[in-house]
């Protein structure tokens, strides 16, 4: 029987985790380990797929979905790691890889270190292993919450990039020195509340100013948010918003504090977090030098604190979160004009003046006669004849169906080929750091910035991939919505819940003069699984 010929994926993946708690697993011995199995094998090695500091409970990693990816389009028919606890430490997820999904694929799985190989039939022990590899995994996730502890409450600093007027001490690990280039931007910040000033009328001031937002000295310094920059105008740069400033605003950083702990993991295999209430934060006092007196940051907060006010029952806006600008795409917002009439406006324009947005000031009145009309004429129509209104839903959707579709193919298709691109560049460090050829410094240096773009653009692709998959299947959508509307026997009033199951935005454009010399605002509604039909 002829001998089959193996395509060799060699997958190498090393965690913060392993480092911390004794593993000799480097990305150098595991590489050396694989290549010379390969080679003495004499199978032919399509490429290496290298995550480094990527956790084992986590499949979403850049590299081993890149590797996925080969499978697929036919390029790899082997994959080889140095043990199972490579490929992961989720022991379902683990199995469902080595049991499922490899076979169906035709692909040949070894784990050198515990003599796992699918050609030589299923192992007894494999499933055994990959229990041992989660509990290990959730041993090392209780420990590393425990040194992350201690660090802590030593008054450490732990994350990705130190605050806006700081920076890491050179000298003394995840310790924070003032920045003396930007350490006026929290100053200047703190000043103007203090002086009574809102968050939106300080990131206005700070645009006047031509203060340069924070992420811009990420990018100057670090080379993050390549893809935010790229392509804007030099004015994007000093585009600052409410959130930033609130979050500098309340950030005990400035006053010399550190607060850990205002989110957790729900699960050390979950990537998800949830908000903790502050009897669950760690507050660390006095861990680094102050930029902002106590005195400051107090009278800063009373004056926030003066403004604030409790909403009423008659404030509830049904339309939260579905209104948004036709000019620059931010939210509408909700306002009152002396307590009578109620109208919406561009939270762009409130934050940053006429020069960026125009008002957009809508009646309230407006656009709930108008959504409350069309929502009634389409009831209407599908309760007359629901087969009709599906074949014409159709008719009208295929086409804007299509432009999207071939926006977001194009948005995918280049995202994915950086992301090949940046996983090149990431295994290439390793060879050049591992040859001489490039030094420790510029080597971790490179290894942050590509980890950082990695993250960046699996999350754009994973973004543009349920963005593409919600313009398929496009009969099913219609048959969807036209049984969420039909549902209803009547719609004589709108309500938030009826709102968020019918529509999935409004659209609202700025007033306009027709060529009749009338006034016409263009209101555009897009509906849950059918988009804009009107």
């Amino acid at each position: 029987m002829k001998q089959r010929n193996y395509d060799a994926a060699l997958y190498c993946r090393l965690s913060r985790d392993d480092e911390l708690f004794g593993e000799s697993s480097s990305i150098s011995t595991q590489r050396k380990m694989l290549r010379d199995y390969a080679l003495e094998q004499g199978f032919q090695i399509v490429d290496e797929y290298i995550d480094d500091g990527w956790s084992g409970t986590n499949f979403e990693r850049p590299s081993f979905q890149r590797m996925i990816d080969d499978i697929e389009d036919g390029k790899i028919n082997c994959v080889i790691t140095k043990d199972l606890s490579r490929l992961g430490r989720n022991y379902i997820l683990t199995g469902q890889y080595t049991e499922i999904y490899f076979p169906s694929k035709n692909v040949r799985y070894i784990a050198i270190s515990d003599d796992v190989d699918s050609e030589k039939g299923e192992s007894d022990i494999a499933p055994f292993r990959n229990i041992l590899n989660e509990m290990v995994a959730r041993d090392t996730s209780k420990k590393v919450r425990a040194a992350m502890r201690v660090k802590f409450n030593n008054g450490e600093y732990i994350a990705p990039s130190p605050p806006i007027g700081y920076v890491i001490d050179e000298e003394r690990k995840n310790r924070l020195v003032i920045d003396e280039e930007t350490r006026y931007i929290p100053e200047r910040i703190f000043e103007l509340a203090a002086h009574g000033k809102g968050p939106n009328g300080i990131a206005r001031q700070l645009h006047q100013e031509k203060v340069p937002i924070p992420t811009w000295f990420r990018y100057q310094r670090y080379g993050y948010w390549k893809n935010h920059f790229d392509g804007k105008d030099e004015d994007y740069r000093y585009q600052w918003n409410l959130r930033t400033v609130r979050s500098i605003l309340y950030n005990e950083v400035y006053v010399g504090n550190t607060v850990h702990y205002k989110c957790r993991k729900t699960s050390f295999k979950s990537k998800r977090n949830r908000l903790t209430s502050e009897d669950e934060w760690l507050r660390v006092e006095n861990t680094h030098e102050p930029i902002i007196s106590k005195e400051l940051w107090n009278l800063a907060h009373a004056h926030m604190d003066s403004r604030k006010r409790m909403p009423t029952r008659d404030e509830d806006n049904i339309f939260a979160r579905l209104l948004f600008c036709g000019e620059c795409g931010w939210s509408l917002s909700r306002a009152n004009v002396k307590g009578k009439s109620v109208y919406f406006h561009c939270t762009k324009y409130s934050q940053r003046g006429k020069d960026i947005c125009t008002l957009h000031y809508t009646p309230y009145k407006l656009v709930y006669g108008l959504v409350l009309h069309r929502l009634q004429y389409w009831l209407m129509e599908v309760k007359r004849n629901e087969d009709e209104i599906l074949d014409r839903l159709l008719q009208c959707g295929d086409k804007q169906r299509s432009a999207e579709r071939r926006h977001w193919e194009k948005e995918l298709k280049k995202s994915q080929k950086r992301k090949d691109e940046v996983d090149r560049l990431f295994a290439k460090i390793y060879e050049d750091n591992a040859s001489g050829r490039l030094d420790d410094d510029n080597y971790e240096m490179l290894r942050t910035k590509y980890r950082t773009e990695q993250m960046q653009l699996a999350e754009q692709i994973e973004q543009y991939t349920a963005k593409l998959n919600e313009t398929k299947d496009n009969e099913e959508n219609v048959r969807k919505w036209i049984e969420l509307i039909g549902k209803y026997s009547c719609i004589d009033e709108l309500t938030a819940p009826l709102l968020n199951e019918l529509i999935d935005k409004i659209i609202v454009h700025e007033q306009r003069i027709d060529a009749d010399g009338r006034k016409v605002r263009d209101i555009e509604i897009y509906y849950r699984f059918v988009g804009k039909i009107d």
